[in-house]
């Protein structure tokens, strides 16, 4: 299933989720309370580029909090070992566990299904659906950290040995399972409704891994005041 991602003027899906880096449990509506929230969608541990977002948005959150902004970080991985990652590698944002993506599909980001490589491709249709074929086509340099262009499945295990990354047994379980999954960024005001969305690789596979830079996220937080 692969159904429309939120949009601006959207209202944001309410979601409680155990928390990763505090006690109890992350709640949208009481991080409303408090102003506008930015909640930005993971895969699981076993994406380099996902744990290298989250690590872009800790140094932004104290950018995003200037402008009345909390910044939350969902990650499909289960909390108990969310927790033992991130008790080694501590962030400032707000840390969510969902293991069975519920919030990702609340909002509208699924998983790409992967079709036969002799389907015709007049019934391929990114981002709902392609072939490892097609999908192996796409390569990347990870911003220029790696020596040369890979596949995205060759790019993740390339940076996650240079990060000394070993996966474990959920890991490997959450990445068989999820690995298709999208990831998205939703600017949500005080009220509930969306001001701004971005969800990855939205128009064509080669946007894969793609996250917005902080210039982009801090203008979006800046329009809050404006609404």
């Amino acid at each position: 299933m692969h159904t429309r991602t939120l949009q601006p003027g959207d209202s944001a899906p309410d979601f409680e989720l155990p928390a990763v880096n505090r006690e109890g449990i992350v709640s949208l509506a009481d991080l409303r309370a408090k102003g506008a929230v930015l909640v930005a969608m993971f895969r699981g541990l076993h994406c380099p580029f996902c744990r290298r977002q989250i690590t872009r948005l800790s140094a932004t959150r104290e950018f995003l909090a200037r402008e009345g902004v909390e910044t939350v970080a969902i990650v499909n991985t289960p909390p108990q070992r969310a927790r033992q990652y991130f008790q080694y590698r501590p962030t400032s944002l707000v840390l969510a566990a969902d293991p069975d993506l519920r919030t990702h599909h609340a909002f509208g980001l699924w998983e790409t299904a992967v079709l036969p490589d002799d389907t015709d491709p007049n019934q391929v249709h990114w981002p709902a659906t392609t072939t490892m074929a097609r999908f192996l086509e796409v390569t990347t340099t990870a911003s220029g950290e790696l020596p040369e262009a890979m596949n995205m499945f060759a790019a993740m295990e390339a940076l996650n040995a240079k990060d000394g990354f070993a996966l474990t047994e959920v890991d490997r379980r959450v990445a068989e399972a999820h690995g298709m999954q999208e990831a998205g960024h939703f600017l949500i005001d005080p009220s509930g409704t969306i001001l701004w969305s971005f969800a990855e690789a939205a128009d064509r596979p080669e946007e894969v891994c793609l996250f917005p830079g902080d210039d982009e996220i801090i203008a979006a937080a800046r329009a809050v005041g404006r609404y």
